[in-house]
């Protein structure tokens, strides 16, 4: 354990006590075959919640779930779209129409948990879906979206360092999340998103893939009010405007601008969207170890440690290994909570504020256990300082590097910086920005109800190793084992990196319980604005 300047030695004790062969317990049980890849909603994901509850009892933790328990329930709609009883049609005003082929042209999901949806409304093109008052950029120029279907761009506008949006780093108003959340709050039927690869990332493949597999939503979320939340391709799109006797590429030119206005094209959608529906319920775990401010009857300004403890559960393969054993994504990050719990437990020297520790459900079905947890958190999300979260890191070796991309976003960046060099940590920037990888984790639900927020994960650079060989490791990792029957626990597996950034969000926590006010955003960022409220 390095000397880390302002962190008292019980403090530097217990972050010096984490082990990386107590990781290492962790994730061989919590990844083993018993758990059938700990799916959400399944037996196995079941499992791993009542481990990691027993856990947390053992280390005296108080309960901060339902009723006095470590548990706290999120209710699911499991949805899937019944290919043979769906159509999309869209007609123009002269009674010409152009039928759609699902899967071929487009995917839609009906949020709602209704099994039968109809939709005839208008379809108004709103550009790229944006409203970011921090960049000065509205789409919508007022513009009545009730009962109408919304068609807008993926991604956001422009790619120059000069552009509004600040180049290739994604921002959320560029993720269609957003974008279905945006325009159900100005009350649209529907959605269409036109995929172009290049502004995806990915291709429309991807969105084939799981385009009529069961679809996870909260249940009772206020945003899941689209009745045809979907996507078309660039094809579908160009027949679409062709209708209205107007040109896409024209139309995507236009909507780089921030003159753009919202275009009533005069053609409706017909669409009779079928689901099969089913309900059920997961368990998110949640610890508190309660800090001095709680003690004295102060508001608090809490610290949170997350990361997701489910995984893909079994496969539909009846012959060979069927299970999703999910070791690196997320045992490690489930067994990182689990000992710090234990470390924090066991500190001589009690936090100034209290420090929670949740390990979520979902986030392999979209974050959707942690968004439960941001809208339904312990203590108010004004009382909230801080989440530092742990996602998938690779126990393949000592980390001489991390990443904690969107750090840099908050206030607390200075200390991060200063504390990550105490650890000897090269701090390396988020390689492939236009992918949006902080919006594709659970840190990002505390985020997008203001509280700061990033994951501690590690960087490209081991001990002993150049760069070269940790991008390697990370591209095998990648290409054959995520999201793979593969990605198993081996004893070979060395737990000194992910120690090692364990204790780094340790001190990081104490620093953050320790300090005078609660953290928040760089002046205009746009979960700044949230902050606020």
């Amino acid at each position: 354990m390095p000397a880390n300047a302002g962190v008292p030695k019980p403090v530097a004790a217990a972050a010096a006590s984490i082990d990386p062969e107590k990781l290492r317990a962790h994730v061989r049980f919590l990844s083993h075959d018993l758990l059938e890849g700990r799916g959400t909603g399944q037996r196995g994901g079941d499992i791993a919640a009542q481990y990691i509850a027993t856990q947390f009892a053992l280390y005296g933790l108080k309960p901060a779930g339902d009723n006095g328990s470590y548990l706290q329930k999120v209710d699911f709609l499991g949805v899937r779209t019944v290919a043979s009883g769906t159509n999309f049609v869209v007609e123009g005003t002269e009674g010409n129409s152009v039928p759609l082929k699902i899967q071929d042209e487009y995917i839609v999901t009906n949020q709602t948990g209704k099994p039968v949806a109809e939709v005839d409304a208008p379809i108004v093109f709103v550009g790229f879906g944006i409203n970011a008052p921090e960049y000065k950029w509205d789409d919508y120029k007022g513009v009545d979206l009730k009962g109408k279907v919304a068609l807008v761009i993926v991604s956001q506008p422009g790619e120059e360092p000069s552009s509004p949006f600040h180049g290739k780093a994604l921002t959320y108003y560029g993720r269609w999340t957003y974008k279905y959340e945006e325009l159900a709050r100005r009350g649209a039927v529907g959605v269409m998103i036109i995929h172009r690869t290049d502004l995806a990332s990915y291709p429309f493949t991807v969105l084939q893939s799981s385009g009529l597999t069961e679809r996870s939503e909260l249940k009772g979320d206020p945003l899941d009010t689209l009745e045809a939340a979907s996507w078309i391709t660039t094809a579908a799109a160009e027949k679409i405007f062709a209708l209205a006797g107007k040109k896409l590429s024209s139309e995507m030119a236009d909507a780089q601008s921030r003159d753009f206005k919202p275009v009533e094209l005069g053609v409706r959608l017909r669409a009779h969207i079928v689901s099969q529906v089913r309900e059920f319920s997961s368990n998110n775990v949640i610890a508190e170890l309660p800090g001095d401010s709680v003690a004295a009857g102060k508001p608090d300004a809490a610290v949170f440690y997350t990361g997701h403890y489910d995984h893909l559960g079994l496969g539909a393969n009846t012959t060979g290994d069927n299970i999703y054993n999910g070791a690196a994504d997320n045992a490690t990050g489930s067994a990182i909570v689990i000992e710090l719990a234990r470390a924090w437990s066991e500190c001589k020297l009690r936090p100034a504020h209290s420090i929670f520790f949740a390990t979520v459900t979902g986030e392999e079905q979209g974050l959707l256990g942690s968004k439960f947890l941001g809208m339904h958190p312990p203590v108010p999300a004004a009382q909230i300082s801080l989440d530092l979260n742990y996602d998938e890191l690779l126990p393949i070796g000592d980390a001489a590097s991390a990443d904690v991309s969107g750090a840099e976003r908050t206030s607390f960046w200075p200390v991060v910086q200063e504390t990550a060099k105490a650890f000897g940590l090269l701090l390396q920037p988020d390689y492939q920005p236009m992918a949006g990888h902080y919006y594709r984790s659970d840190h990002f639900s505390f985020a997008r109800v203001g509280v700061p927020a990033f994951s501690v994960g590690e960087g490209t650079l081991f001990v002993g190793h150049d760069n070269s060989w940790g991008v390697e490791q990370e591209r095998i990792y990648t290409e054959q084992h995520y999201h793979q029957v593969s990605d198993e626990y081996s004893p070979s597996m060395d737990f000194s990196g992910n120690a090692r950034l364990a204790r780094f969000g340790f001190v990081l926590g104490w620093k953050a319980s320790a300090m005078a006010a609660p953290l928040g955003w760089q002046p205009g960022d746009e979960f700044e604005a949230a902050r606020k409220k």
